[in-house]
C-alpha cells in the first residue's frame, strides 16, 4: 500500500457471507445472492435469528425455504448464524460479509454494523444495490400482501408461496 499501488486479491476465490433473517427469502435476496456468488466465487447464505424482529418462520423453517429457492444452485451454503456475524465469519473464513440495499435508508441502518464488523473481525461489507426489478419488494411487503389475500407467485420462489399461504392459513 506504500507504495500507491492497490493489489486486489483473488476475489473469484474468495467466501463470502450474505447474511438476513429472509422471513421469508424473496426473488430480491435471490438475486443479492446469486451476484455475491458471481462476485465472490462462493457464498454462505448465514441466516439469523434477529431477536428484535417477530419472525413468520421459525429458524428452521427459514433455512428449508431457502434449500428449497436455491436448490439447484453450486456453491451455495446455507447456515444458521448463532451469535454475532463477525464472529460467524471468522469462524468460516470469509473475507466479506455482501449486503442488498434498497435505498438509502438501508444504507443509513447497515453502514454502522458495517463498520463494526470490520473493527471485530476485520471483515469487510460490500454493498450491492437492489435490482430494479426487486428495489421494492421486502419479507415484510411480501407477508403483508400474503395476509390479505393478495398472489405473492412474482415476488417469491413457489415452496414460499406455498408456506407463506399454510402459514397465513391458506389464503
Amino acid at each position: 500500500m506504500g507504495s500507491g499501488v492497490w493489489q486486489a486479491r483473488g476475489v473469484q476465490s474468495s467466501l463470502a457471507v450474505v447474511p438476513g433473517s429472509f422471513d421469508p427469502v424473496t426473488y430480491g435476496h435471490q438475486d443479492v445472492i446469486l451476484r455475491a456468488r458471481a462476485l465472490f466465487g462462493r457464498v454462505i447464505v448465514g441466516v439469523a435469528a434477529n431477536q428484535g424482529k417477530a419472525p413468520l418462520f421459525g429458524l428452521e423453517a427459514r433455512l428449508t425455504l431457502l434449500h428449497a429457492a436455491l436448490a439447484d444452485e453450486p456453491n451455495i451454503e446455507i447456515q444458521a448464524v448463532p451469535g454475532l456475524l463477525a464472529e460467524f465469519c471468522r469462524q468460516v473464513g470469509a473475507t466479506a460479509i455482501v449486503k442488498g440495499l434498497r435505498g438509502g435508508a438501508d444504507l443509513d441502518h447497515e453502514q454502522p454494523m458495517a463498520v463494526v464488523n470490520r473493527e471485530l473481525a476485520g471483515v469487510e461489507t460490500v454493498f450491492l444495490p437492489a435490482a430494479a426489478a426487486w428495489g421494492y419488494v421486502s419479507s415484510s411487503i411480501v407477508k403483508d400482501v400474503a395476509r390479505n389475500g393478495g398472489d405473492v407467485s412474482k415476488y417469491v420462489a413457489p415452496p414460499v408461496a406455498e408456506a407463506l399461504r399454510a402459514a397465513l392459513g391458506g389464503r
